[in-house]
C-alpha cells in the first residue's frame, strides 16, 4: 500500500472555493480519495487569480487554482436550477464525504445542506468550513484569512516589537482549517460507515488557529499578561532568532544551556557565561534584547556561511533566511522530490509542491491534473450515479 491509496473508493464532494475547503480536499485527493469539485457556472472564484498562464490556442488557467486542486475532476452546477440541484443531491446521496465552505445556512437554502443530505445519506460526513463556526453571533459574518488572522489574536504576536502587528505571509489560517479537517474526516469516517450515523464537522478557522496557539494562550493563563510581538526572537528562549552576518541574515536557535554554551564557545563571548542577566534560560529570555546587541555586533564580522558552517559542526540548529526562490532551488530539495511536475490543462508542465508526508519512503504523486470547469460533468454522473451493481466493489465497501 502506498498513501496514494490510503482513501481509495472514498467519494468526496467539495463544494469549495477559494482556499480553506479547496485544500482539505486536495489534500484527501492526495491519498487516493475521489474528490468530485462542484462549481458554480462561473466557476470557484481561485480560478481568475494570477499567476494566470496562457496556452497557444488562448486557454487560460490560473497556477493559484491549480496550486490547491490536483488531484481531482470538475462538475459545474446552478443549484437555484431545481433540476440541476436534484442530480447533485443524488450525487449527495452517494458521497462518502461532503466538504463546504460557504457562509453558514448557504447551502441549507439551496437543498445540500447537512440536514437534507444526512437524510439521504445515513454514513456522510459533512464537513463545514467556515470563519467562526455554524452557530452563534459570529456565525453569518464573512471571513477571510487576514480577518481571521486579526481577531485570533495571532497578528498581535507577529511583527516587530516596536511595529504594527503583521499578516503571517501564508494564509495559515486558511490552510489551518484545511488541516484540520481533512484529519478530523479520515477521524470520522470510519465510524459513520460502522455506526451508520451522519457525522456534521463544524471546522471554524478562528478556533483552528486558537488551536495551534497553544504556547501562547498557555501564556496568557499562567501569566496573565497577553503575549506580544517579538520579531523572530522567542518569548522564552534565547538567543533563539535572526541575526545579519556582514552579507546576509541568518537564523540560530540556542534552546537550551549547552547550546548557549557552543554560541559563547563560537563567538569568544564565554564571559557571557557568567553575566548574571544570562546564567538561565529564563534569565536570557527576560535580558534577550541585551544579549541580542551584544551578539549583534560579533555577528557582523563574519559572512552567513562562516556562521552556519562554525554552528552545524558545533551542533547549534541555525540555518538561513531563505527567499521562496532560494529554497524552491535547493538542490536538497529537488534531491527529495517534494517538488514534482503538474500539467496544467492548456498550458503544459508547472511545479507543485506535493503531499509533505512519505509513506515507506514513497512520495504521492497526483494522478490527476488540475480540471477546467465542469470538464467531468458526463463521467462523473454516470459513474456514481450507476445502479449499485456496476460500481467497482472498493467503492461499495
Amino acid at each position: 500500500m502506498t498513501s496514494a491509496s490510503l482513501l481509495d473508493g472514498v467519494r468526496v464532494l467539495e463544494f469549495g472555493h477559494i482556499a480553506a475547503a479547496p485544500f482539505c480536499g486536495m489534500l484527501l485527493a492526495d491519498l487516493g480519495a475521489d474528490v468530485v469539485k462542484v462549481e458554480a457556472p462561473e466557476g470557484d472564484g481561485l480560478r481568475a487569480w494570477p499567476p494566470i498562464v496562457t496556452a497557444a490556442d488562448g486557454e487560460t488557467f490560473s497556477l493559484n487554482f491549480a496550486s490547491l486542486n490536483r488531484g481531482k475532476r470538475s462538475i459545474v452546477a446552478n443549484l437555484k436550477s431545481p433540476a440541476e440541484l436534484a442530480r447533485v443531491q443524488a450525487l449527495c446521496a452517494r458521497a462518502d464525504v461532503v466538504i463546504e465552505n460557504y457562509r453558514p445556512g448557504t447551502l441549507d437554502r439551496l437543498g445540500v445542506g447537512f440536514a437534507d443530505v444526512a437524510k439521504a445519506n445515513r454514513s456522510i460526513v459533512y464537513c463545514s468550513i467556515s470563519g467562526y463556526g455554524q452557530s452563534g453571533a459570529g456565525a453569518r459574518k464573512g471571513a477571510f484569512d487576514v480577518v481571521v488572522q486579526g481577531a485570533s489574536g495571532l497578528m498581535s504576536v507577529t511583527g516587530e516589537r516596536d511595529g504594527p502587528p503583521v499578516k503571517c505571509g501564508v494564509p495559515v489560517a486558511d490552510f489551518t482549517a484545511g488541516l484540520y479537517a481533512a484529519y478530523t474526516i479520515v477521524a470520522a469516517h470510519a465510524r459513520a460507515i460502522v455506526k451508520r450515523e451522519p457525522v456534521h464537522l463544524d471546522c471554524a478557522m478562528l478556533d483552528c488557529l486558537l488551536g495551534i496557539s497553544a504556547l501562547q494562550t498557555s501564556e496568557y493563563w499562567g501569566t496573565g499578561v497577553a503575549p506580544a510581538r517579538l520579531g523572530s526572537a522567542h518569548p522564552r528562549n534565547a538567543p533563539y532568532q535572526a541575526f545579519d552576518a556582514s552579507d546576509a541574515t541568518f537564523i540560530i536557535a540556542a534552546g537550551n544551556d549547552n547550546l548557549w554554551r557552543e554560541v559563547c564557545a563560537a563567538t569568544g563571548q564565554e564571559a557571557l557565561l557568567s553575566d548574571p542577566r544570562f546564567t538561565s534560560i529564563a534569565k536570557r529570555a527576560a535580558n534577550q534584547r541585551a544579549l541580542a546587541a551584544i551578539l549583534q555586533e560579533v555577528f557582523r564580522t563574519k559572512t552567513a556561511r562562516e556562521w552556519l558552517d562554525e554552528f552545524e559542526r558545533r551542533g547549534v540548529p541555525s540555518g538561513p533566511l531563505n527567499t521562496f526562490a532560494d529554497i524552491l532551488a535547493d538542490p536538497e530539495l529537488a534531491a527529495s522530490s517534494l517538488v514534482q511536475a503538474m500539467a496544467v490543462p492548456g498550458a503544459g508542465a508547472t511545479s507543485t509542491i506535493a503531499y509533505p508526508v512519505r509513506m515507506n519512503g514513497q512520495r504521492v504523486r497526483a494522478s490527476l491534473p488540475p480540471p477546467r470547469l465542469g470538464e467531468h460533468n458526463d463521467i462523473v454522473f454516470a459513474e456514481w450515479l450507476a445502479a449499485p451493481a456496476e460500481r467497482a466493489p472498493a467503492e461499495d465497501a
